[in-house]
């Protein structure tokens, strides 16, 4: 921390979410938080592509890649307005692109649960996911969010 006497105002050596490089961060999530909404459209798409050729699918293969198809317009949300300062919402990204692939590829793995051709459109999707955990632990983004309260 630094003190300006003339000003006696305070401020932090941080990032702030406007710079440029913090800028570039939040667009890369954002491009990865797309492609994990486009992977799971593919797999709904799939989904009801398989069932109008009347090959066997379950109410799970349905229920799971509505959730996750909903999930990305949410995360994108939040992508924004973490991207506009917003801790609780850096949080909530944070949390959502490290425990959901892990849920993705847990139940994924649970055996004739769902085909395999889903589990790898699934796991295709959770790649994306993994991407914008490391960048949200990445060094640029924790700068930008290293101050204590809801905005930087």
């Amino acid at each position: 921390m630094t003190t300006t006497p003339a000003t006696a105002t305070t401020t932090t050596a941080t990032a702030n979410p406007g710079d440029s490089l913090t800028r570039e961060a939040f667009d890369t999530v954002g491009t990865y938080v797309t492609l994990f909404g486009a992977v799971s459209a593919v797999v709904l798409g799939t989904v009801a592509v398989m069932a109008l050729t009347h090959h066997p699918v379950t109410a799970f293969l349905w229920v799971r890649g509505g959730i996750l198809l909903a999930l990305a317009p949410l995360l994108r949300r939040y992508v924004n307005q973490a991207s506009q300062g917003s801790r609780p919402a850096f949080d909530r990204v944070r949390t959502l692109a490290t425990t959901l692939p892990v849920a993705v590829v847990g139940v994924d793995l649970v055996p004739g649960l769902c085909p395999a051709w889903y589990a790898v459109l699934q796991g295709l999707s959770a790649l994306a996911l993994v991407a914008v955990a490391v960048l949200t632990r990445g060094a640029v983004l924790r700068a930008a969010f290293s101050g204590r309260g809801e905005r930087v």
